[in-house]
Protein backbone atom coordinates (compact mmCIF):
# COMPACT_ATOMS: atom_id res chain seq x y z
CA UNK A 1 0.00 0.00 0.00
CA UNK A 2 1.16 3.55 -0.69
CA UNK A 3 0.21 6.54 1.37
CA UNK A 4 -1.61 9.71 0.39
CA UNK A 5 -0.09 12.78 1.98
CA UNK A 6 -2.33 15.40 0.40
CA UNK A 7 -4.16 16.24 3.66
CA UNK A 8 -0.87 16.80 5.49
CA UNK A 9 0.98 18.96 2.96
CA UNK A 10 0.44 22.23 4.87
CA UNK A 11 1.98 20.76 8.03
CA UNK A 12 4.93 19.34 6.05
CA UNK A 13 5.67 22.64 4.37
CA UNK A 14 5.74 24.40 7.74
CA UNK A 15 8.53 21.98 8.62
CA UNK A 16 10.25 22.82 5.32
CA UNK A 17 10.29 26.48 6.24
CA UNK A 18 11.72 25.62 9.66
CA UNK A 19 14.49 23.51 8.10
CA UNK A 20 15.35 26.26 5.63
CA UNK A 21 15.54 28.78 8.42
CA UNK A 22 17.68 26.46 10.52
CA UNK A 23 20.08 25.94 7.63
CA UNK A 24 20.43 29.69 7.10
CA UNK A 25 20.97 30.33 10.79
CA UNK A 26 23.62 27.61 11.09
CA UNK A 27 25.38 28.86 7.96
CA UNK A 28 25.39 32.42 9.28
CA UNK A 29 26.72 31.31 12.66
CA UNK A 30 29.58 29.19 11.30
CA UNK A 31 32.93 30.49 10.09
CA UNK A 32 34.75 29.36 6.95
CA UNK A 33 36.50 26.51 8.72
CA UNK A 34 33.66 25.02 10.74
CA UNK A 35 30.19 23.93 9.73
CA UNK A 36 31.05 23.12 6.10
CA UNK A 37 32.52 19.72 7.00
CA UNK A 38 29.80 17.42 8.37
CA UNK A 39 32.35 15.46 10.37
CA UNK A 40 32.93 18.57 12.50
CA UNK A 41 29.40 18.05 13.85
CA UNK A 42 30.11 14.70 15.40
CA UNK A 43 30.96 12.37 12.53
CA UNK A 44 33.64 9.72 12.77
CA UNK A 45 35.43 10.20 9.49
CA UNK A 46 35.20 11.00 5.81
CA UNK A 47 36.89 8.44 3.57
CA UNK A 48 37.60 8.31 -0.13
CA UNK A 49 37.05 5.00 -1.90
CA UNK A 50 39.52 4.83 -4.73
CA UNK A 51 40.30 6.99 -7.75
CA UNK A 52 38.01 7.32 -10.72
CA UNK A 53 37.12 9.61 -13.61
CA UNK A 54 33.91 10.58 -11.81
CA UNK A 55 33.38 11.19 -8.09
CA UNK A 56 30.24 11.19 -5.96
CA UNK A 57 29.76 12.14 -2.32
CA UNK A 58 27.75 9.77 -0.14
CA UNK A 59 26.59 10.31 3.46
CA UNK A 60 26.05 7.10 5.43
CA UNK A 61 25.44 6.04 9.02
CA UNK A 62 28.39 4.59 10.94
CA UNK A 63 27.03 1.07 11.48
CA UNK A 64 29.06 -2.06 10.65
CA UNK A 65 27.29 -2.94 7.40
CA UNK A 66 27.85 0.55 6.02
CA UNK A 67 31.48 0.55 7.09
CA UNK A 68 31.78 -2.77 5.23
CA UNK A 69 30.58 -1.32 1.95
CA UNK A 70 32.96 1.61 2.29
CA UNK A 71 35.80 -0.90 2.55
CA UNK A 72 34.63 -2.94 -0.45
CA UNK A 73 33.77 -0.05 -2.75
CA UNK A 74 37.23 0.59 -4.29
CA UNK A 75 37.70 -2.97 -5.57
CA UNK A 76 34.13 -3.91 -6.33
CA UNK A 77 32.64 -0.66 -7.66
CA UNK A 78 35.25 1.98 -8.46
CA UNK A 79 37.57 -0.41 -10.27
CA UNK A 80 34.63 -1.65 -12.37
CA UNK A 81 32.91 1.68 -13.14
CA UNK A 82 35.61 4.34 -12.76
CA UNK A 83 33.36 6.13 -10.23
CA UNK A 84 35.13 7.15 -7.03
CA UNK A 85 33.01 7.38 -3.88
CA UNK A 86 33.78 9.79 -1.08
CA UNK A 87 31.97 8.58 2.04
CA UNK A 88 31.02 10.78 4.97
CA UNK A 89 30.36 8.39 7.86
CA UNK A 90 28.28 9.84 10.70
CA UNK A 91 26.64 8.58 13.87
CA UNK A 92 22.86 8.24 13.62
CA UNK A 93 21.60 11.46 15.17
CA UNK A 94 24.24 13.60 13.45
CA UNK A 95 23.48 11.99 10.08
CA UNK A 96 19.78 12.74 10.46
CA UNK A 97 20.37 16.36 11.42
CA UNK A 98 22.87 17.06 8.64
CA UNK A 99 20.91 15.28 5.91
CA UNK A 100 17.64 16.98 6.88
CA UNK A 101 19.33 20.38 6.89
CA UNK A 102 21.29 19.87 3.68
CA UNK A 103 18.56 18.19 1.62
CA UNK A 104 15.79 20.40 2.99
CA UNK A 105 17.75 23.59 2.31
CA UNK A 106 18.45 22.54 -1.30
CA UNK A 107 22.11 21.91 -0.58
CA UNK A 108 24.40 20.25 -3.10
CA UNK A 109 26.85 18.63 -0.71
CA UNK A 110 25.82 15.02 -1.34
CA UNK A 111 24.96 12.97 -4.40
CA UNK A 112 23.52 10.18 -2.24
CA UNK A 113 22.22 10.26 1.34
CA UNK A 114 21.22 7.49 3.73
CA UNK A 115 17.75 7.89 5.24
CA UNK A 116 15.05 5.61 6.64
CA UNK A 117 11.35 4.87 6.52
CA UNK A 118 10.56 7.92 8.64
CA UNK A 119 12.23 10.40 6.29
CA UNK A 120 11.74 8.86 2.84
CA UNK A 121 7.97 9.47 2.40
CA UNK A 122 8.17 12.95 3.94
CA UNK A 123 11.25 14.08 2.02
CA UNK A 124 9.85 12.68 -1.20
CA UNK A 125 6.50 14.41 -0.88
CA UNK A 126 8.31 17.64 0.05
CA UNK A 127 10.00 17.55 -3.34
CA UNK A 128 13.46 17.01 -1.89
CA UNK A 129 14.29 13.68 -3.57
CA UNK A 130 14.33 12.09 -7.02
CA UNK A 131 11.76 9.40 -7.73
CA UNK A 132 14.01 6.38 -8.20
CA UNK A 133 11.47 4.57 -10.37
CA UNK A 134 12.68 6.61 -13.36
CA UNK A 135 15.95 4.67 -13.19
CA UNK A 136 14.79 1.41 -11.57
CA UNK A 137 12.25 0.70 -14.32
CA UNK A 138 15.00 0.60 -16.96
CA UNK A 139 17.70 -1.09 -14.87
CA UNK A 140 17.41 -4.86 -15.22
CA UNK A 141 20.32 -5.44 -12.84
CA UNK A 142 18.49 -3.62 -10.04
CA UNK A 143 15.39 -5.87 -10.11
CA UNK A 144 12.94 -3.87 -8.02
CA UNK A 145 10.48 -6.80 -7.98
CA UNK A 146 12.98 -8.71 -5.85
CA UNK A 147 12.66 -6.25 -2.94
CA UNK A 148 10.50 -7.48 -0.04
CA UNK A 149 7.14 -5.73 -0.69
CA UNK A 150 6.64 -4.30 2.80
CA UNK A 151 10.06 -2.67 2.63
CA UNK A 152 9.50 -1.11 -0.79
CA UNK A 153 6.08 0.13 0.33
CA UNK A 154 7.54 1.82 3.41
CA UNK A 155 9.87 3.86 1.20
CA UNK A 156 7.16 4.92 -1.24
CA UNK A 157 4.10 7.11 -1.56
CA UNK A 158 1.55 7.44 -4.35
CA UNK A 159 3.91 9.86 -6.04
CA UNK A 160 7.15 7.93 -6.09
CA UNK A 161 9.73 5.45 -4.86
CA UNK A 162 12.00 7.68 -2.82
CA UNK A 163 14.82 5.52 -1.45
CA UNK A 164 16.35 2.12 -2.13
CA UNK A 165 16.87 -0.15 0.90
CA UNK A 166 20.44 -1.10 1.86
CA UNK A 167 19.32 -3.24 4.78
CA UNK A 168 16.00 -3.71 6.49
CA UNK A 169 15.20 -4.81 9.99
CA UNK A 170 12.74 -5.32 12.75
CA UNK A 171 13.68 -5.48 16.42
CA UNK A 172 14.03 -8.57 18.58
CA UNK A 173 15.61 -9.95 21.73
CA UNK A 174 19.19 -11.24 21.49
CA UNK A 175 20.66 -13.22 24.36
CA UNK A 176 23.52 -15.48 25.35
CA UNK A 177 22.13 -18.99 25.47
CA UNK A 178 25.08 -20.27 27.49
CA UNK A 179 24.56 -17.64 30.20
CA UNK A 180 20.85 -18.39 30.54
CA UNK A 181 21.52 -22.13 30.53
CA UNK A 182 24.06 -21.76 33.33
CA UNK A 183 21.44 -19.90 35.37
CA UNK A 184 18.78 -22.53 34.64
CA UNK A 185 16.66 -20.03 32.68
CA UNK A 186 14.71 -20.40 29.44
CA UNK A 187 13.89 -17.54 27.10
CA UNK A 188 10.34 -17.70 25.69
CA UNK A 189 10.01 -17.38 21.92
CA UNK A 190 7.75 -14.36 22.49
CA UNK A 191 8.75 -12.89 25.87
CA UNK A 192 6.96 -10.23 27.84
CA UNK A 193 8.81 -7.25 29.27
CA UNK A 194 8.18 -8.61 32.77
CA UNK A 195 9.90 -11.86 31.78
CA UNK A 196 12.81 -9.97 30.24
CA UNK A 197 13.24 -7.89 33.38
CA UNK A 198 13.19 -10.97 35.61
CA UNK A 199 15.81 -12.73 33.49
CA UNK A 200 18.01 -9.63 33.29
CA UNK A 201 18.00 -9.10 37.05
CA UNK A 202 18.74 -12.78 37.66
CA UNK A 203 21.79 -12.98 35.39
CA UNK A 204 23.16 -9.50 36.09
CA UNK A 205 26.63 -9.57 37.69
CA UNK A 206 29.66 -7.37 38.19
CA UNK A 207 31.30 -8.96 35.15
CA UNK A 208 28.30 -9.01 32.79
CA UNK A 209 25.26 -6.75 32.76
CA UNK A 210 21.89 -8.45 32.47
CA UNK A 211 20.71 -6.32 29.53
CA UNK A 212 21.74 -3.49 27.23
CA UNK A 213 19.18 -0.88 26.14
CA UNK A 214 19.61 2.42 24.35
CA UNK A 215 19.86 5.52 26.51
CA UNK A 216 21.53 8.06 24.21
CA UNK A 217 19.29 11.02 23.32
CA UNK A 218 17.78 11.15 19.84
CA UNK A 219 14.44 10.28 18.29
CA UNK A 220 16.12 7.42 16.44
CA UNK A 221 18.42 6.41 19.30
CA UNK A 222 16.74 6.10 22.72
CA UNK A 223 13.53 7.24 21.03
CA UNK A 224 13.36 4.21 18.72
CA UNK A 225 13.61 1.50 21.37
CA UNK A 226 11.64 3.39 23.99
CA UNK A 227 8.77 4.14 21.60
CA UNK A 228 8.23 0.40 21.11
CA UNK A 229 8.10 0.10 24.90
CA UNK A 230 5.50 2.81 25.37
CA UNK A 231 3.44 1.33 22.52
CA UNK A 232 3.19 -2.07 24.17
CA UNK A 233 2.57 -0.52 27.61
CA UNK A 234 -0.55 1.12 26.15
CA UNK A 235 0.92 4.63 25.98
CA UNK A 236 1.35 7.00 23.04
CA UNK A 237 3.01 10.32 22.26
CA UNK A 238 -0.17 11.99 20.94
CA UNK A 239 -3.78 11.17 20.29
CA UNK A 240 -4.84 11.37 16.64
CA UNK A 241 -7.50 13.77 15.40
CA UNK A 242 -10.13 12.44 13.02
CA UNK A 243 -8.17 13.75 10.02
CA UNK A 244 -4.97 12.05 11.17
CA UNK A 245 -3.33 15.21 12.45
CA UNK A 246 -1.66 15.57 15.85
CA UNK A 247 -4.06 15.66 18.78
CA UNK A 248 -3.51 16.12 22.49
CA UNK A 249 -0.09 15.18 23.92
CA UNK A 250 -0.20 12.10 26.18
CA UNK A 251 3.17 12.18 27.94
CA UNK A 252 1.85 12.66 31.46
CA UNK A 253 -0.69 9.86 31.20
CA UNK A 254 -0.20 6.94 33.68
CA UNK A 255 0.75 4.41 31.00
CA UNK A 256 3.60 6.61 29.73
CA UNK A 257 4.94 7.11 33.25
CA UNK A 258 4.73 3.36 33.89
CA UNK A 259 6.74 2.64 30.73
CA UNK A 260 9.44 5.20 31.54
CA UNK A 261 9.69 4.06 35.16
CA UNK A 262 10.03 0.45 34.03
CA UNK A 263 12.72 1.31 31.49
CA UNK A 264 14.78 3.43 33.89
CA UNK A 265 14.52 0.93 36.75
CA UNK A 266 15.59 -1.96 34.51
CA UNK A 267 18.66 -0.08 33.32
CA UNK A 268 19.59 1.05 36.83
CA UNK A 269 19.24 -2.43 38.29
CA UNK A 270 20.51 -4.68 35.49
CA UNK A 271 21.67 -2.51 32.61
CA UNK A 272 25.02 -1.67 31.05
CA UNK A 273 27.46 0.89 32.42
CA UNK A 274 26.96 4.47 31.20
CA UNK A 275 23.55 3.61 29.75
CA UNK A 276 22.69 7.28 29.17
CA UNK A 277 25.39 7.39 26.48
CA UNK A 278 24.67 4.02 24.87
CA UNK A 279 22.97 3.41 21.56
CA UNK A 280 23.22 0.70 18.87
CA UNK A 281 26.98 0.75 18.38
CA UNK A 282 27.80 0.87 22.10
CA UNK A 283 25.47 -2.03 22.92
CA UNK A 284 26.76 -4.05 19.98
CA UNK A 285 30.34 -3.61 21.15
CA UNK A 286 29.51 -4.58 24.72
CA UNK A 287 27.63 -7.68 23.59
CA UNK A 288 30.49 -8.79 21.35
CA UNK A 289 32.94 -8.14 24.19
CA UNK A 290 30.96 -10.33 26.60
CA UNK A 291 29.98 -7.44 28.85
CA UNK A 292 26.20 -7.84 28.46
CA UNK A 293 24.13 -11.03 28.33
CA UNK A 294 21.01 -9.73 26.59
CA UNK A 295 20.10 -6.94 24.21
CA UNK A 296 16.82 -5.73 22.73
CA UNK A 297 17.45 -3.86 19.49
CA UNK A 298 17.61 -4.13 15.69
CA UNK A 299 17.57 -7.58 14.09
CA UNK A 300 20.48 -6.58 11.85
CA UNK A 301 22.83 -6.95 14.83
CA UNK A 302 22.59 -10.73 14.52
CA UNK A 303 24.61 -10.55 11.30
CA UNK A 304 27.63 -9.39 13.30
CA UNK A 305 27.08 -11.93 16.08
CA UNK A 306 26.99 -14.93 13.73
CA UNK A 307 29.75 -13.80 11.38
CA UNK A 308 32.63 -16.24 10.98
CA UNK A 309 34.96 -13.88 12.85
CA UNK A 310 32.55 -13.15 15.74
CA UNK A 311 33.70 -13.97 19.30
CA UNK A 312 30.12 -14.94 20.22
CA UNK A 313 29.25 -17.01 17.15
CA UNK A 314 26.89 -19.93 17.94
CA UNK A 315 26.39 -18.72 21.54
CA UNK A 316 23.28 -16.67 20.83
CA UNK A 317 19.54 -17.08 20.94
CA UNK A 318 16.90 -14.86 19.33
CA UNK A 319 13.32 -14.16 20.40
CA UNK A 320 10.60 -11.75 19.31
CA UNK A 321 10.39 -8.20 20.66
CA UNK A 322 9.05 -8.10 24.25
CA UNK A 323 5.42 -7.15 24.84
CA UNK A 324 3.20 -5.95 27.67
CA UNK A 325 -0.45 -5.43 26.65
CA UNK A 326 -0.13 -5.67 22.85
CA UNK A 327 0.37 -8.89 20.88
CA UNK A 328 3.54 -7.70 19.10
CA UNK A 329 5.90 -4.74 19.40
CA UNK A 330 8.83 -5.04 16.96
CA UNK A 331 9.55 -2.23 14.53
CA UNK A 332 10.09 -2.10 10.77
CA UNK A 333 12.94 0.02 9.40
CA UNK A 334 15.23 0.20 6.40
CA UNK A 335 18.42 2.21 6.13
CA UNK A 336 18.16 3.30 2.52
CA UNK A 337 19.92 5.34 -0.14
CA UNK A 338 18.22 8.36 -1.72
CA UNK A 339 19.28 10.93 -4.32
CA UNK A 340 18.61 14.56 -3.32
CA UNK A 341 16.84 16.64 -5.94
CA UNK A 342 19.83 18.99 -6.13
CA UNK A 343 22.47 16.26 -6.27
CA UNK A 344 25.32 17.40 -8.53
CA UNK A 345 25.38 14.18 -10.59
CA UNK A 346 22.15 12.16 -10.19
CA UNK A 347 22.74 9.72 -13.06
CA UNK A 348 26.11 8.71 -11.65
CA UNK A 349 24.53 8.59 -8.21
CA UNK A 350 22.02 6.02 -9.47
CA UNK A 351 24.82 3.81 -10.76
CA UNK A 352 26.11 3.67 -7.20
CA UNK A 353 22.66 3.22 -5.59
CA UNK A 354 21.82 0.40 -8.02
CA UNK A 355 25.02 -1.43 -7.16
CA UNK A 356 25.00 -0.82 -3.39
CA UNK A 357 21.37 -1.87 -2.92
CA UNK A 358 21.09 -4.39 -5.74
CA UNK A 359 21.32 -8.19 -5.65
CA UNK A 360 24.88 -8.16 -7.02
CA UNK A 361 26.33 -6.46 -3.95
CA UNK A 362 24.82 -9.03 -1.60
CA UNK A 363 26.63 -11.82 -3.44
CA UNK A 364 29.86 -9.83 -3.57
CA UNK A 365 29.63 -9.05 0.13
CA UNK A 366 29.03 -12.69 1.00
CA UNK A 367 32.10 -13.71 -0.95
CA UNK A 368 34.43 -10.92 0.24
CA UNK A 369 33.54 -9.86 3.79
CA UNK A 370 35.67 -11.33 6.61
CA UNK A 371 32.44 -12.32 8.36
CA UNK A 372 31.22 -14.25 5.35
CA UNK A 373 27.64 -14.69 4.19
CA UNK A 374 26.13 -14.23 7.65
CA UNK A 375 27.32 -10.63 7.73
CA UNK A 376 25.73 -9.37 4.49
CA UNK A 377 23.05 -6.66 4.77
CA UNK A 378 19.76 -8.48 5.52
CA UNK A 379 16.06 -7.89 5.13
CA UNK A 380 15.73 -6.28 1.70
CA UNK A 381 15.68 -8.89 -1.07
CA UNK A 382 13.77 -12.12 -1.46
CA UNK A 383 16.63 -13.62 -3.47
CA UNK A 384 18.96 -13.42 -0.46
CA UNK A 385 16.67 -15.67 1.58
CA UNK A 386 16.54 -18.16 -1.28
CA UNK A 387 20.34 -18.25 -1.51
CA UNK A 388 21.67 -21.54 -0.08
CA UNK A 389 24.94 -19.90 1.02
CA UNK A 390 23.00 -17.40 3.10
CA UNK A 391 20.58 -20.00 4.43
CA UNK A 392 23.47 -22.06 5.74
CA UNK A 393 25.46 -19.18 7.22
CA UNK A 394 22.54 -17.21 8.69
CA UNK A 395 20.36 -20.10 9.80
CA UNK A 396 20.41 -18.99 13.43
CA UNK A 397 18.61 -15.72 12.71
CA UNK A 398 17.45 -15.39 9.08
CA UNK A 399 13.95 -16.80 9.51
CA UNK A 400 13.52 -15.10 12.87
CA UNK A 401 14.41 -11.79 11.24
CA UNK A 402 11.73 -12.31 8.60
CA UNK A 403 9.24 -13.43 11.26
CA UNK A 404 9.93 -10.26 13.25
CA UNK A 405 9.52 -8.06 10.17
CA UNK A 406 6.24 -9.73 9.27
CA UNK A 407 4.97 -9.36 12.84
CA UNK A 408 5.79 -5.63 13.03
CA UNK A 409 2.49 -3.88 13.89
CA UNK A 410 2.92 -1.05 11.38
CA UNK A 411 -0.74 -0.03 11.11
CA UNK A 412 -1.63 -0.53 14.77
CA UNK A 413 1.47 -0.30 16.99
CA UNK A 414 -0.27 0.44 20.26
CA UNK A 415 -3.68 0.60 21.84
CA UNK A 416 -4.85 3.96 20.43
CA UNK A 417 -4.78 5.48 16.92
CA UNK A 418 -1.77 7.68 16.22
CA UNK A 419 -1.31 10.63 13.88
CA UNK A 420 0.60 10.59 10.62
CA UNK A 421 2.03 7.79 8.52
CA UNK A 422 2.32 4.21 9.75
CA UNK A 423 5.34 3.43 11.91
CA UNK A 424 6.23 1.60 15.11
CA UNK A 425 9.37 3.11 16.63
CA UNK A 426 8.47 6.61 15.46
CA UNK A 427 5.37 8.71 14.93
CA UNK A 428 5.09 9.43 11.23
CA UNK A 429 4.71 13.20 11.41
CA UNK A 430 7.41 15.80 10.68
CA UNK A 431 7.17 17.21 14.19
CA UNK A 432 8.37 13.98 15.79
CA UNK A 433 11.99 14.58 14.78
CA UNK A 434 12.25 17.64 17.02
CA UNK A 435 9.87 16.49 19.76
CA UNK A 436 11.40 13.02 19.99
CA UNK A 437 14.93 14.38 20.21
CA UNK A 438 14.13 17.02 22.85
CA UNK A 439 12.08 14.61 24.95
CA UNK A 440 14.70 11.87 24.85
CA UNK A 441 17.22 14.40 26.16
CA UNK A 442 14.96 14.58 29.21
CA UNK A 443 14.58 10.80 29.47
CA UNK A 444 18.31 10.23 29.05
CA UNK A 445 18.90 12.64 31.92
CA UNK A 446 16.57 10.50 34.05
CA UNK A 447 18.61 7.41 33.19
CA UNK A 448 21.77 9.30 34.19
CA UNK A 449 20.16 10.25 37.51
CA UNK A 450 20.16 13.98 36.80
CA UNK A 451 16.41 14.60 36.40
CA UNK A 452 13.36 13.11 38.13
CA UNK A 453 10.82 11.12 36.16
CA UNK A 454 8.03 13.57 36.92
CA UNK A 455 10.10 16.58 35.87
CA UNK A 456 11.10 14.86 32.63
CA UNK A 457 7.51 13.90 31.82
CA UNK A 458 6.21 17.39 32.53
CA UNK A 459 8.91 18.94 30.37
CA UNK A 460 8.16 16.52 27.53
CA UNK A 461 4.42 17.16 27.83
CA UNK A 462 5.08 20.85 27.23
CA UNK A 463 7.35 20.10 24.27
CA UNK A 464 4.86 17.70 22.67
CA UNK A 465 1.96 20.07 23.30
CA UNK A 466 3.64 22.74 21.18
CA UNK A 467 3.33 20.46 18.16
CA UNK A 468 -0.41 19.98 18.59
CA UNK A 469 -1.24 23.65 18.60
Amino acid sequence: MRWNWTSRRSRIWRLTALVLALGLVMTACSDDDEGSDPTSAGGDTATTAGDGDRTINVAIVGNPQMEDIATLTPDLFTAETGIAVEYTILEEQTLREIVTRDVGASGEQFDVVMIGMYEAPQFGENGWLYDLDQWAAEDADYDKADIIPAVASGLSTDNGYWASPFYAESSFTMYRKDVLDAAGLTMPDAPTWDQIAEIARTIDSDEMAGICLRGKPGWGDLGAVFTTVINTFGATWWLANDDGSIGEAQITQPEFKEALTFYVDLLNEAGEDDAANSSYNECSTQYLDGKVAMWYDATVAAASFEATDSPVKDLNGYALAPTKVTDTSGWLWAWSLAIPLNAPDPDTAWEYVSWATGPEYLVQAGENLPGGWASVPPGTRQSLYANTNYQEAAGAFAQKTLDAMLAAPIDNPGTTPRPGLPGVQFVGVPEFQDVGTRCTEQFSAVIAGNVSIDDALNACQSIASEASQ
